[in-house]
């Protein structure tokens, strides 16, 4: 099928619709009375009447209460009749429409309801998409199903074509989990990690007991979050442990969020478990093995320098408290207070701010620039300050409006500070 055939069936559709609304709307114009004579509207002779026999029962009660005598009952009964027959003399014609007028109607209806469609808006995007249905739509299903791998070269020739009729395809096959996850996987091939995140949580949520769906989500959003395990991805892992203790996929992710959350204790936990797991397997995993003790060993080197770093206790004004906003981020470093690049910083979602606390760990894990740590700045006697901040942009400099604290200066051996946000930014 063209996109002239899909076009014309849709224009046909139309004027068939458009036709019959009109058809509807003129159908007592058709109906009416073909007669020589003139039609007579009765409907005012119908009032009439009924006004009359209401009068006329009012007159009875009035005789029957005593009210009136018989002579004033017949007297008002014939002036009411003599009423009743001058109002029949009075007739109102009907026009009925000529030929001329209905066939103006039945034309201009489907007309202007086409004009109406045309001019609403722009409807190139509407032409385009019919076009990639037609022209790459197989293979779309095709790709969403499994049935291909790799689409034919034809068919990526306009890849914004196959990206449309995926998506298009997608949307009307909404509650089919495997295609969201292939769905996702178009968007990872693109670089659009959020879009990709979007697809897998529909996956998840239409059948949250996939592991192979469960582990890639809480594996993307792990990476996107720049190795941290959010609440989301940290509960997916959970539930696909507790199917399943022995997957080695959730056991990593857990052990490499576990070690980027400064959980050392856990995350070697988590290596031991998942290195006797792969240890019972028969076959040769000499490999495998090196790299977990080679990972062991990083999350105990992690653990020394961060033993060797700073614990910042962060408290937030109770007045400033209503002027966090969900999407805010806190920003922590420790820097010279003579000013210059810090030594180390964190940039977190402000939603680790539990009751207007929270404490954050910084050292040379944090460390922006390889040369530039808080160990050489020790050695070099550098003086340091801690800073925090609530940036409502997410930028790293600061901006009117942000909410933050008095720099703290600490020694060179000092390793727990004491910091508040109290004040924001003229």
């Amino acid at each position: 099928m063209t996109i002239f055939s899909t076009a014309g069936l849709f224009i046909a559709l139309s004027l068939l619709i458009a036709l019959l609304l009109a058809v509807i709307t003129i159908m007592p114009w058709l109906r009416a009375t073909r007669t020589s004579g003139t039609s007579v509207d009765n409907q005012l002779l119908d009032i009439n009447v009924a006004v009359f026999r209401e009068r006329l029962a009012e007159l009875k009660t009035d005789k029957d209460s005593g009210t009136i005598d018989d002579a004033h009952y017949q007297n008002q009964k014939l002036e009411l009749e003599r009423q009743l027959l001058d109002a029949q003399r009075e007739v109102t014609p009907m026009v009925t429409p000529g030929i001329k007028s209905r066939l103006i109607l039945m034309v201009w209806v489907p007309v202007l309801a086409a004009l109406a469609y045309l001019m609403v808006g722009d409807r190139t995007p509407v032409f385009d998409l019919w076009t990639a249905e037609d022209k790459v739509g197989k293979v779309a299903d095709d790709l969403l199903t499994g049935k291909i791998d790799q689409p034919p070269v034809w068919a990526i020739e306009n890849g914004q074509q196959l990206i449309s009729a995926m998506q298009t395809n997608v949307y009307r096959h909404a509650d089919d989990p495997n295609r969201w996850m292939r769905l996702s996987e178009l968007f990872l091939s693109l670089e659009a990690t959020d879009s990709a995140l979007e697809a897998l949580s529909r996956a998840y949520r239409l059948s949250p007991d996939n592991e192979e769906i469960a582990t890639t989500y809480a594996q993307i959003s792990f990476f996107a979050n720049k190795g941290q395990l959010d609440a989301t991805s940290r509960r997916v892992l959970q539930d696909v442990l507790a199917k399943n203790p022995r997957h080695e996929g959730a056991q990593m992710l857990m052990a490499m969020g576990e070690a980027r959350s400064n959980n050392f204790e856990e995350a070697q936990g988590w290596i031991k478990r998942l290195r006797s797991s792969i240890a019972a397997k028969p076959g040769d995993h000499t490999k495998a093995l090196a790299s977990l003790d080679e990972l062991s060993a990083n999350v105990s080197a992690q653990q020394q320098q961060a033993s060797e770093g700073v614990e910042v206790s962060i408290r937030i004004s109770a007045s400033l408290l209503p002027l966090v906003k969900a999407d805010d981020v806190l920003f922590v470093a420790i820097r010279d207070v003579n000013g210059g690049p810090p030594f180390a910083a964190k940039r977190l979602p402000i939603s680790v701010i539990k009751q207007g606390e929270a404490t954050i760990s910084l050292s040379d894990l944090d460390a922006m620039m390889p040369e530039r740590t808080l160990q050489s700045a020790r050695s070099d006697k550098t003086q340091l300050a801690v800073v925090a901040r609530v940036s409502h942009s997410g930028t790293a400099s600061a901006e009117s409006g942000d909410l933050s604290g008095n720099p703290v200066v600490i020694s060179a051996e000092q390793t727990q500070v004491n910091i508040e946000i109290n004040q924001q930014i003229p």
